[in-house]
Formats: C-alpha cells, sequence, structure tokens
C-alpha cells in the first residue's frame, strides 16, 4: 500500500504540493482531512483547480482511477463541496 502522497493514484507532483501547502503531508492525514475538506482547503489557499483534483483526491483515497467514479458519486462529491465550510 502507498504511504507518500506521489504513490497514491491520480496524484502528481503538482497535487501533492498543494496539498503539502495547506499542511496535508501524508496518506494518513488525507484520510483524516477526507478527499472534500482537501479539496476546499486547496481552493481556498487560491490555488486554481478543478473539480477533477476533487474527483483525483477521492480516486486515491479508495484506489480507483479518477474517471472510474461513477455520476452519482461525483455529484455527491460536488454537492458536499457546495456545502464545505472551513
Amino acid at each position: 500500500m502507498a504511504t507518500d502522497l506521489i504513490e497514491l493514484k491520480n496524484l502528481g507532483k503538482t497535487s501533492v504540493q498543494w496539498l503539502n501547502a495547506v499542511g496535508i503531508r501524508t496518506l494518513e492525514q488525507l484520510h483524516d482531512v477526507g478527499s472534500v475538506a482537501a479539496y476546499c482547503k486547496v481552493r481556498s489557499r487560491g490555488f486554481k483547480v478543478s473539480k477533477v483534483l476533487l474527483y483525483a483526491l477521492e480516486g486515491a483515497l479508495i484506489g480507483s482511477h479518477w474517471n472510474d467514479l461513477d455520476s452519482d458519486h461525483k455529484a455527491r462529491l460536488l454537492q458536499a463541496v457546495k456545502e464545505c465550510v472551513l
């Protein structure tokens, strides 16, 4: 199992740098925060992100390619982002 963020499916150098910038440096921290809150933190920091980052974070946590998430799952994630308060 991957323990370093860069080893996770869907996450590349830039997304890992964004996560690091908001204090998320380990898989455990990403699990604790969750994909929606992590996405909101990155976006709140001023990084120009798309919804693909949200899907990528979720996919990384569940071990799936972001594009394999079904449309209902993606819709639930987007709704949770709308309700995100940091």
